[in-house]
């Protein structure tokens, strides 16, 4: 399944508009089994509930020229409940790219209002 997975993320990393797209070329894209339980704790989801991607890092709008020594940015994708969740590979993909538009979404400095209202929820 892990070879599939990573054929349907490469898809749906190949559809992003090139402007996304483009902005990945400075963030990297982490394939992970499951959200830590620590980052879980951090952001308040309820037990039962999970995430299917994390934005590691300072978005855009934050960053200063004083900032150095930072980690890279990231975006971390969570394999398992994706595919727990979107076992049809053509629902799972419309998840990932959808997971990834958020995530590159708070790479830009939106919050969870703004991505909302685009529809990348």
């Amino acid at each position: 399944m892990r070879a599939s997975f990573e054929k349907i993320l490469r898809q749906a990393l190949d559809d992003l508009p090139d402007l996304f797209r483009g902005a990945l070329a400075n963030v990297a894209v982490v394939v992970e089994e499951w959200p830590p339980d620590w980052l879980l704790e951090e952001l308040g989801i309820p037990p039962g509930d999970t995430l299917y991607g994390f934005y590691h890092g300072i978005p855009l709008p934050e960053r200063s020229v004083s900032l150095t020594g930072n980690l890279p940015d990231k975006i971390s994708l969570y394999r398992g409940p994706l595919e727990e969740d979107f076992p049809d590979p053509g629902e799972l993909g419309r998840e990932i790219r959808m997971t990834l538009l958020h995530e590159i979404g708070h790479y830009f400095g939106m919050e969870e209002e703004e991505l909302d209202r685009l529809g990348y929820r």
